[in-house]
């Protein structure tokens, strides 16, 4: 893992140089006669690759970045999304891995010389690869079967080199995310960041969930084992992961999935006080008895009295149609910049198409129906951008709607059919007990 800031930086700016580089090339081709079309899809494979290598590559921010943008990918419109999708969902479960000799550098740092005496196997080719470190297989000196995930020695040098250097290429990412704001995103990420790199805080984490849903008939959370500054060692589970779902997955298969996935989401907050905040494919599971596994909880969010209830109440009267009171709502909870005037029928057209998954019995979460909210709030003529402009998100409600938007990219990955309005009035407060 390149440690060094000047090395980092001339990596991440590989990707925008080699852009420029590759489209002066594809106005010579053009000019040699080869299609427009031909040029722009073989420079949008290009560019795909170019940016998975990089940011898989540098681990760290970068990988942790593009992971972020993965789940985005279901907004992008689909003639320019498919050399990029292939490339960004890689990120999801894939880097390359440390060598046998710093593994084992790190084990005996964290667990001491005698590390290998804890384990009866340990597999050092590593099963699966994360932003921030990779996972092993290994058997536990009791018998039991255990996931080892050892940090990425350098992680904590360049993770905030890597997020300050992204956002001066921000404006090279906006395609993969149209609507969503990219240096907001990339400054939620930096705070969040060196809360990861303690996995001390990560098990005592993924012990508070475990706990809150032991014997769970929907969700696993894998125990804990073992902890230490750079190293966890959890339970083993075996599934099947969504990314694998999303790719070749059967109709039931996506919408059980997706169900489980909001469900788990929703319910969260009130049954433990947190929030999962590193919605990505990679960090889930089917089991073979139909559970959602669910791994990595490096970023949390702590909501002691649960999701917030103004954003039930938000979503409940933009259904409804009652665009005063929600306006008036909005400006109490700070969504309305200071000076802004702004028309209620304007904010319940902008805020409403967001709420449709919950205006029906049953929503089929789609590509498409992303992508035309992507357009929506991102057409420069249209009036939805305009009020988007005037909108604020309050910093307390930052991540939440972040993970929520993540959750809501992955459903439209898996193309999921999911009964939201049942799950959102069960379990998001101001929602079904509105006054």
């Amino acid at each position: 893992m390149p440690r060094k800031t000047a090395a980092r930086t001339a990596r991440l700016a590989s990707i925008p140089l080699g852009v420029a580089g590759r489209a002066v090339g594809g106005w010579g081709k053009r000019l040699a006669g080869q299609s427009a079309d031909e040029v722009s899809a073989e420079l949008s494979a290009r560019t795909a690759e170019q940016l998975f290598a990089v940011l898989g590559q540098l681990k760290g921010g970068a990988m942790k970045f593009g992971q972020a943008l993965s789940v985005f990918e279901a907004a992008v419109p689909d003639e320019m999304a498919e050399p990029y999708r292939e490339a960004l969902t890689k990120l999801q479960s894939a880097a390359p891995p440390m060598t046998k000799a710093a593994t084992h550098r790190v084990l005996a740092q964290q667990l001491g010389r005698g590390w290998a005496d804890r384990f009866a196997d340990f597999d050092d080719a590593p099963a699966a690869a994360a932003s921030i470190g990779q996972v092993h297989k290994a058997t536990w000196h009791d018998g039991r079967v255990v996931a080892v995930k050892v940090q990425y020695p350098g992680a904590d040098e360049a993770l905030l080199s890597d997020l300050r250097q992204l956002q001066r290429f921000s404006r090279l990412f906006q395609p993969f995310v149209p609507g969503l704001e990219v240096k907001p995103l990339l400054r939620e990420l930096s705070d969040r960041m060196t809360e990861e790199l303690d996995y001390r805080a990560e098990a005592d984490n993924q012990r508070a969930f475990a706990k809150a849903f032991d014997g769970d008939e929907k969700v696993l959370v894998p125990k804990v084992v073992a902890s230490a500054p750079k190293v966890t060692v959890t339970e083993w589970v075996d599934g099947k992961p969504l990314a694998r779902i999303i790719r070749d997955g059967d109709k039931a298969e996506r919408d059980h999935a997706g169900r489980l996935l909001c469900e788990f989401h929703f319910s969260s907050p009130a049954r433990a006080g947190l929030l999962h905040s590193d919605p990505h494919p990679g960090n889930f599971m089917i089991t073979p008895d139909g559970k959602l596994c669910v791994i990595d909880f490096g970023a949390v969010a702590r909501l002691p009295e649960g999701l917030p209830r103004p954003l039930g109440m938000m979503t409940r009267l933009s259904l409804d149609g009652n665009s005063d009171r929600l306006l008036q709502l909005m400006r109490d909870e700070g969504f309305v910049r200071t000076g802004m005037k702004i028309e209620a029928e304007d904010v319940l057209a902008y805020l409403a198409p967001f709420a449709e998954p919950a205006a029906v019995e049953m929503f089929h979460f789609t590509r498409r129906w992303m992508q035309r909210q992507a357009e929506r709030v991102g057409d420069l003529r249209g009036q939805d951008f305009k009020t988007g402009r005037s909108l604020n998100l309050p910093p307390h409600y930052l991540l939440v709607q972040r993970v929520t938007a993540g959750a809501t990219g992955i459903l439209c990955q898996l193309d999921a059919e999911v009964g939201m309005r049942e799950i959102i009035s069960r379990w998001q407060p101001g929602f079904a007990d509105l006054d």
